[in-house]
């Protein structure tokens, strides 16, 4: 029985330190390229009508700075001009086996919406006019098929919206989509808005 006992706990080990790979500059690179592009959700929402058609943009912003940047604007398809999200993501590598992303929100926002069809979007815009999410950064990790996926940390991001206290969000990253899960909880840890079955598929529509 003790035999059996040390076994199942040197697989558990195993597979813990398998299915976290190692973090390297070239994994920051392929994380911060697989998330450039324009995604769409329409698929999901035609097999499941639970699901809104969203538009999701996400850009290179200020190149000529340390670690990597984008500019992100979320919004219903049929108004791609007001967007309900936006943000700004700063991508570095937290330790050996994590690369996290920062949540940035950006005073008076709204003067930039649509900016991410622009070469130089948010060209008048510096680091220091943003507002960082504290306890929203998104931590990801590499598994065993070369594969990223990651969340925000328990209950670290503090929420208001629909009279939640906080909110998470789940991210898993492929070269052609990506599914995130966004939802709020009040301090109870029931579910006030978000996705009730599970996240957004996000299909890449150009590159």
């Amino acid at each position: 029985m003790r035999f059996l006992s040390l076994i199942v706990i040197i697989l558990m080990i195993s597979n813990s330190i398998y299915c976290q790979k190692k973090i390297t500059q070239r994994d920051l690179y392929n994380v911060y390229h697989f998330m450039i592009g324009s995604y769409s959700s329409e698929i999901q929402s035609v097999e499941d009508t639970s699901y809104f058609d969203i538009r999701l943009k996400m850009v290179p912003l200020w190149s000529h700075l340390p670690s990597y940047w984008l500019y992100v604007e979320q919004a219903i398809a049929e108004k791609e001009d007001k967007p309900y999200r936006q943000r700004v993501y700063q991508l570095s590598i937290f330790n050996d086996s994590t690369i996290e992303s920062k949540v940035f929100t950006i005073k008076n926002g709204e003067k930039y919406f649509g900016d991410w069809q622009y070469i130089d979007p948010l060209n008048s815009l510096t680091p220091d006019s943003l507002e960082e999410r504290k306890g929203c950064s998104i931590y990801l990790h590499k598994d065993a098929n070369n594969q990223f996926h990651g969340s925000t940390n328990k209950t670290d991001c503090e929420s208001s919206l629909k009279g939640a206290t906080y909110a998470t969000s789940s991210v898993q990253l492929f070269s052609t989509k990506i599914i995130s899960w966004d939802r709020g909880f009040e301090k109870n840890d029931v579910q006030v808005w978000g996705a009730k079955k599970g996240g957004y598929i996000f299909h890449k529509i150009n590159k």
